[in-house]
């Protein structure tokens, strides 16, 4: 990765100097008093000194739980397919400090503790100490433009993944009935794709910020509107983080793997694997359109390097560039 002095060839645009990420200000902040929430779908199981006890995850449970908390609280929950996501949002609506960690992280945590029993309380008990342990930061509130286009873009995800589904099937199928009802659902489903990435265009156009993002990440050959529109959407933390961290999140980030006698061998892990499957394609795409990413791969090929493993490399370098694109306005990019 090269440093924010240095110029870089690629797709030139003139730069916009906007503020996309302000950091709040923490000088001087009373200690948080953090709450560990055990999340379900139906029910809402909380843990912190004095107080233990379980809610309906609705609305009216949320209102009662808001009422209970102490100054300074930091709800602390694990990312649960989506049942958290109300309560974050009413959370943070009442500017209450929210953070959703790696359900993994407190699962180990648990272990290390020697923490075999489990219940809802039990577990709400882990959340807290692995918070106090940890102390995580609490994630940044989304605006409704960045909420709607988390939703609209989950969904074309969900579509796209359909239509390459019953475009595997399809080949399989020998009755032309059954294949014509086949290509008939495949037209629907890209028909509502099309339809969901015009939304994404709409709210991306009536939001200054989220435009200029937009605009920031398209300044490099290779990556597009709807892939900017999903880094947006599914990695809101970007421009936000250290370049290790970025390329941890999509998990494209080389971890050491020595252990005895085995040596020198690094391998990839964890991290967001819908982000690392549209980050794969875009890749691809970079390394016949953007000479520097082409020229990278070509060079490492030329070491002897894997395909894959060169591939890989130019995964992470391109979220790096992204990420530092966002958190540097002033970074140039010229021809």
């Amino acid at each position: 990765m090269t440093s924010p002095s240095q110029t870089i060839s690629i797709n030139p645009k003139p730069t916009k100097t906007i503020r996309m990420n302000p950091q709040p200000n923490t000088i001087n902040a009373p200690a948080p008093v953090y709450i560990g929430v055990d999340v379900s779908k139906a029910t809402l199981a909380l843990n912190f000194p004095g107080f233990s006890g379980e809610y309906p995850n609705t609305l009216k449970g949320h209102r009662a739980i808001i009422k209970r908390l102490p100054k300074q609280a930091h709800i602390v929950m694990e990312s649960t397919g989506g049942y958290q996501r109300a309560f974050a949002r009413a959370l943070q609506a009442q500017s209450v400090a929210v953070s959703v960690v790696n359900a993994r992280q407190v699962c180990n945590f648990a272990r290390a503790l020697g923490q075999l029993a489990k219940s809802d309380a039990i577990d709400a008990e882990v959340i807290t100490r692995f918070a106090q342990s940890i102390k995580p930061e609490g994630d940044r509130e989304l605006t409704q433009s960045e909420l709607k286009l988390e939703e609209i873009m989950n969904r074309r995800q969900q579509l796209v993944e359909l239509c390459n589904i019953e475009g595997n099937r399809l080949e399989h199928y020998f009755e032309s009935e059954i294949a014509e009802d086949a290509k008939a659902l495949i037209a629907h489903l890209q028909a509502k794709i099309k339809k969901l990435e015009t939304m994404a265009k709409e709210i991306i156009e009536a939001d200054a910020i989220l435009k200029a993002k937009v605009e920031r990440l398209t300044q490099v050959k290779g990556v597009g509107l709807i892939t900017s529109a999903s880094l947006i959407a599914f990695m809101p933390e970007l421009g936000r983080l250290k370049r290790n961290k970025a390329a941890a999140l999509v998990g494209v980030a080389p971890f050491v793997c020595d252990s005895g006698a085995e040596r020198g061998k690094r391998h990839i892990w964890g991290g967001r694997a819908h982000l690392r499957k549209l980050l794969y394609m875009c890749a691809l795409h970079a390394i016949g359109k953007n000479r520097l990413l082409k020229e990278f791969y070509q060079r490492l090929k030329s070491a002897g390097k894997p395909s894959k493993v060169a591939l890989t490399a130019v995964m992470r370098k391109l979220i790096c560039l992204l990420n530092h694109m966002l958190k540097n306005p002033n970074f140039s990019l010229a021809s």
